[in-house]
Protein backbone atom coordinates (compact mmCIF):
# COMPACT_ATOMS: atom_id res chain seq x y z
CA UNK A 1 0.00 0.00 0.00
CA UNK A 2 2.78 2.54 0.93
CA UNK A 3 4.33 1.51 -2.87
CA UNK A 4 1.51 2.57 -4.39
CA UNK A 5 1.20 6.13 -2.66
CA UNK A 6 4.59 6.89 -3.57
CA UNK A 7 4.30 5.91 -7.05
CA UNK A 8 1.08 7.66 -7.55
CA UNK A 9 2.58 10.81 -5.66
CA UNK A 10 5.48 10.46 -7.97
CA UNK A 11 3.25 10.56 -11.30
CA UNK A 12 2.92 13.90 -13.41
CA UNK A 13 -0.26 15.72 -12.54
CA UNK A 14 -3.23 14.42 -15.19
CA UNK A 15 -3.39 17.38 -18.33
CA UNK A 16 -7.63 16.46 -17.87
CA UNK A 17 -9.27 17.18 -15.06
CA UNK A 18 -12.26 15.46 -14.20
CA UNK A 19 -14.80 17.56 -15.76
CA UNK A 20 -13.32 16.62 -19.28
CA UNK A 21 -11.83 20.35 -20.02
CA UNK A 22 -8.25 20.72 -21.44
CA UNK A 23 -6.06 22.13 -18.25
CA UNK A 24 -3.56 24.68 -19.96
CA UNK A 25 0.07 24.46 -19.33
CA UNK A 26 3.42 26.07 -20.48
CA UNK A 27 3.73 23.47 -23.27
CA UNK A 28 0.54 24.22 -24.79
CA UNK A 29 -0.68 27.61 -23.52
CA UNK A 30 0.22 29.33 -27.05
CA UNK A 31 -1.80 26.80 -29.20
CA UNK A 32 -4.60 27.55 -26.77
CA UNK A 33 -4.59 31.33 -26.88
CA UNK A 34 -4.73 31.38 -30.88
CA UNK A 35 -7.83 28.55 -30.84
CA UNK A 36 -9.70 31.06 -28.54
CA UNK A 37 -8.62 33.92 -31.14
CA UNK A 38 -9.36 31.82 -34.03
CA UNK A 39 -12.99 31.28 -32.34
CA UNK A 40 -13.77 34.64 -31.46
CA UNK A 41 -13.11 36.01 -34.78
CA UNK A 42 -15.28 34.35 -36.93
CA UNK A 43 -13.77 33.02 -40.78
CA UNK A 44 -10.12 34.38 -39.10
CA UNK A 45 -7.61 31.22 -39.88
CA UNK A 46 -5.99 29.73 -37.24
CA UNK A 47 -2.61 30.01 -38.61
CA UNK A 48 -2.49 33.89 -38.67
CA UNK A 49 -2.80 34.09 -42.35
CA UNK A 50 -5.04 36.37 -44.71
CA UNK A 51 -8.46 34.98 -45.82
CA UNK A 52 -7.82 35.31 -49.20
CA UNK A 53 -9.61 38.38 -51.18
CA UNK A 54 -12.79 37.96 -53.23
CA UNK A 55 -12.99 38.56 -57.03
CA UNK A 56 -13.68 42.01 -58.00
CA UNK A 57 -17.26 42.68 -59.22
CA UNK A 58 -18.55 42.70 -63.09
CA UNK A 59 -20.23 45.77 -63.77
CA UNK A 60 -23.24 44.84 -65.68
CA UNK A 61 -23.88 46.47 -68.74
CA UNK A 62 -26.42 49.23 -68.59
CA UNK A 63 -29.96 48.35 -70.45
CA UNK A 64 -32.10 50.81 -72.48
CA UNK A 65 -34.46 53.06 -70.88
CA UNK A 66 -37.39 50.95 -72.07
CA UNK A 67 -35.77 47.56 -70.27
CA UNK A 68 -34.73 46.25 -73.19
CA UNK A 69 -31.47 45.29 -74.54
CA UNK A 70 -28.71 47.54 -74.00
CA UNK A 71 -28.38 50.47 -76.25
CA UNK A 72 -24.90 51.41 -78.08
CA UNK A 73 -22.96 54.30 -76.51
CA UNK A 74 -23.33 56.59 -80.08
CA UNK A 75 -27.23 55.46 -80.01
CA UNK A 76 -28.45 56.50 -76.12
CA UNK A 77 -26.67 60.08 -76.80
CA UNK A 78 -28.84 60.43 -79.99
CA UNK A 79 -31.70 59.46 -78.05
CA UNK A 80 -31.03 61.57 -74.99
CA UNK A 81 -31.86 59.21 -72.85
CA UNK A 82 -35.62 58.06 -74.34
CA UNK A 83 -36.52 54.74 -75.26
CA UNK A 84 -36.72 54.08 -78.79
CA UNK A 85 -40.35 54.00 -78.62
CA UNK A 86 -40.57 57.15 -76.92
CA UNK A 87 -38.60 58.62 -80.11
CA UNK A 88 -40.57 57.04 -82.32
CA UNK A 89 -43.92 58.38 -80.55
CA UNK A 90 -42.35 62.10 -81.01
CA UNK A 91 -41.12 61.67 -84.26
CA UNK A 92 -44.72 60.94 -85.15
CA UNK A 93 -46.02 64.08 -83.30
CA UNK A 94 -43.83 65.92 -85.57
CA UNK A 95 -45.28 64.57 -88.48
CA UNK A 96 -48.32 65.74 -87.33
CA UNK A 97 -47.44 69.13 -86.35
CA UNK A 98 -45.98 69.26 -89.64
CA UNK A 99 -48.70 68.00 -91.58
CA UNK A 100 -51.06 70.56 -89.53
CA UNK A 101 -48.94 73.68 -90.58
CA UNK A 102 -48.92 72.51 -94.25
CA UNK A 103 -52.52 72.75 -94.55
CA UNK A 104 -52.70 75.96 -92.61
CA UNK A 105 -50.38 77.25 -95.39
CA UNK A 106 -52.15 75.36 -98.16
CA UNK A 107 -55.61 76.83 -97.23
CA UNK A 108 -55.05 79.95 -95.89
CA UNK A 109 -53.06 80.75 -99.22
CA UNK A 110 -55.80 79.85 -101.14
CA UNK A 111 -58.40 81.65 -98.45
CA UNK A 112 -56.77 84.81 -99.25
CA UNK A 113 -56.37 84.72 -103.06
CA UNK A 114 -59.57 82.85 -103.77
CA UNK A 115 -61.44 83.40 -100.44
CA UNK A 116 -64.87 85.56 -100.49
CA UNK A 117 -63.87 88.95 -101.19
CA UNK A 118 -60.55 88.14 -102.69
CA UNK A 119 -58.60 89.66 -100.05
CA UNK A 120 -55.29 89.54 -101.66
CA UNK A 121 -56.50 88.09 -105.46
CA UNK A 122 -53.96 90.36 -107.29
CA UNK A 123 -51.28 89.49 -104.84
CA UNK A 124 -49.95 86.72 -104.47
CA UNK A 125 -46.64 86.49 -102.85
CA UNK A 126 -48.10 88.46 -99.96
CA UNK A 127 -50.88 85.67 -99.78
CA UNK A 128 -47.38 83.24 -99.80
CA UNK A 129 -45.61 85.54 -97.11
CA UNK A 130 -48.83 86.04 -95.02
CA UNK A 131 -49.70 81.94 -95.23
CA UNK A 132 -45.85 80.58 -94.56
CA UNK A 133 -45.81 83.11 -91.88
CA UNK A 134 -49.32 81.60 -90.01
CA UNK A 135 -47.98 77.84 -90.29
CA UNK A 136 -44.61 78.76 -88.85
CA UNK A 137 -46.26 79.86 -85.69
CA UNK A 138 -48.94 77.09 -86.39
CA UNK A 139 -46.01 74.72 -86.16
CA UNK A 140 -43.81 76.65 -83.73
CA UNK A 141 -46.72 76.49 -80.94
CA UNK A 142 -47.22 72.77 -81.77
CA UNK A 143 -43.67 71.27 -81.30
CA UNK A 144 -43.05 73.60 -78.21
CA UNK A 145 -46.00 72.41 -76.59
CA UNK A 146 -46.71 68.95 -77.64
CA UNK A 147 -43.84 67.73 -79.59
CA UNK A 148 -40.72 68.82 -77.42
CA UNK A 149 -42.78 69.55 -74.62
CA UNK A 150 -40.28 68.19 -72.48
CA UNK A 151 -37.56 70.33 -73.78
CA UNK A 152 -38.85 73.50 -74.88
CA UNK A 153 -36.19 76.60 -73.92
CA UNK A 154 -37.07 79.38 -70.99
CA UNK A 155 -36.46 82.44 -73.13
CA UNK A 156 -39.57 82.15 -75.96
CA UNK A 157 -38.05 84.87 -78.16
CA UNK A 158 -34.79 82.76 -78.55
CA UNK A 159 -36.48 79.76 -79.04
CA UNK A 160 -38.62 81.28 -81.89
CA UNK A 161 -35.66 83.36 -83.48
CA UNK A 162 -34.37 79.95 -84.05
CA UNK A 163 -37.21 78.14 -85.52
CA UNK A 164 -37.24 80.88 -87.84
CA UNK A 165 -34.14 80.30 -88.71
CA UNK A 166 -33.99 76.58 -89.04
CA UNK A 167 -37.25 77.00 -91.20
CA UNK A 168 -35.46 79.11 -93.77
CA UNK A 169 -33.11 76.75 -94.11
CA UNK A 170 -35.41 74.31 -95.18
CA UNK A 171 -37.17 76.45 -97.60
CA UNK A 172 -33.33 76.99 -99.08
CA UNK A 173 -33.11 72.96 -99.51
CA UNK A 174 -36.22 72.89 -101.41
CA UNK A 175 -35.55 75.77 -103.49
CA UNK A 176 -31.59 74.59 -104.10
CA UNK A 177 -33.48 71.02 -105.57
CA UNK A 178 -35.80 72.95 -107.39
CA UNK A 179 -32.92 74.90 -108.99
CA UNK A 180 -30.91 72.19 -109.25
CA UNK A 181 -33.38 70.16 -111.09
CA UNK A 182 -34.76 73.06 -113.27
CA UNK A 183 -31.80 75.05 -114.45
CA UNK A 184 -28.56 72.29 -113.97
CA UNK A 185 -29.85 69.09 -115.27
CA UNK A 186 -32.75 70.55 -117.49
CA UNK A 187 -35.32 69.15 -116.00
CA UNK A 188 -38.43 71.62 -116.69
CA UNK A 189 -41.76 69.77 -117.20
CA UNK A 190 -44.27 70.50 -114.24
CA UNK A 191 -43.80 66.78 -112.96
CA UNK A 192 -39.59 67.08 -112.82
CA UNK A 193 -40.52 70.67 -110.68
CA UNK A 194 -43.22 68.74 -108.17
CA UNK A 195 -40.78 65.81 -107.80
CA UNK A 196 -37.60 68.09 -107.32
CA UNK A 197 -39.75 70.72 -105.39
CA UNK A 198 -41.99 68.76 -103.25
CA UNK A 199 -40.16 65.67 -103.21
CA UNK A 200 -36.82 65.35 -102.90
CA UNK A 201 -37.07 68.82 -101.41
CA UNK A 202 -39.45 68.49 -99.36
CA UNK A 203 -38.43 64.99 -97.80
CA UNK A 204 -34.48 66.41 -96.93
CA UNK A 205 -35.97 69.86 -95.88
CA UNK A 206 -38.06 67.95 -93.12
CA UNK A 207 -35.40 65.94 -91.91
CA UNK A 208 -33.43 68.97 -91.56
CA UNK A 209 -35.94 70.72 -89.56
CA UNK A 210 -36.17 67.83 -87.38
CA UNK A 211 -32.44 67.56 -86.72
CA UNK A 212 -32.34 71.07 -85.93
CA UNK A 213 -35.67 71.41 -83.95
CA UNK A 214 -34.36 68.34 -82.00
CA UNK A 215 -30.28 69.62 -81.09
CA UNK A 216 -30.49 73.35 -81.94
CA UNK A 217 -34.04 74.81 -81.14
CA UNK A 218 -35.75 72.57 -78.02
CA UNK A 219 -32.61 71.93 -76.48
CA UNK A 220 -34.13 72.91 -72.78
CA UNK A 221 -33.76 70.62 -69.81
CA UNK A 222 -35.65 67.42 -70.06
CA UNK A 223 -36.11 67.02 -66.16
CA UNK A 224 -39.27 69.99 -66.50
CA UNK A 225 -41.48 66.94 -66.03
CA UNK A 226 -42.44 66.03 -62.53
CA UNK A 227 -40.21 65.04 -60.12
CA UNK A 228 -39.33 61.42 -59.38
CA UNK A 229 -40.61 59.55 -56.11
CA UNK A 230 -38.15 59.27 -53.31
CA UNK A 231 -37.33 56.41 -52.41
CA UNK A 232 -40.09 54.27 -49.76
CA UNK A 233 -37.07 54.32 -47.00
CA UNK A 234 -36.47 58.43 -46.98
CA UNK A 235 -39.56 59.56 -46.36
CA UNK A 236 -39.79 57.63 -42.99
CA UNK A 237 -35.86 58.93 -42.16
CA UNK A 238 -37.10 62.40 -43.27
CA UNK A 239 -40.21 62.10 -41.17
CA UNK A 240 -38.78 60.39 -37.71
CA UNK A 241 -37.61 62.97 -35.13
CA UNK A 242 -34.33 62.87 -33.52
CA UNK A 243 -33.83 60.55 -30.60
CA UNK A 244 -33.60 62.52 -27.12
CA UNK A 245 -30.06 63.05 -25.78
CA UNK A 246 -29.93 61.54 -22.10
Amino acid sequence: MACCCIIRASWPPPTTATTGAPTVTEGNRGYASEVTSSRAVPGAHPSGLDRPTAAPAVEEPVASPAGGPTLPGLVRRLLRGQSFSAWLLEVIRFCAVGGTAFVVDVGLFNLLRFGPGELLGEKPLTAKVLSVAVSVLVAWLGNRHWTFAGNKRDSRRRELTLFVAVNLGGMAIAVGCLAVSHYVLGLTSPLADNIAANGVGLVLGTAFRYVCYRYVVFTGDVGAGPPRPAPPGAARRRGRAPAARR
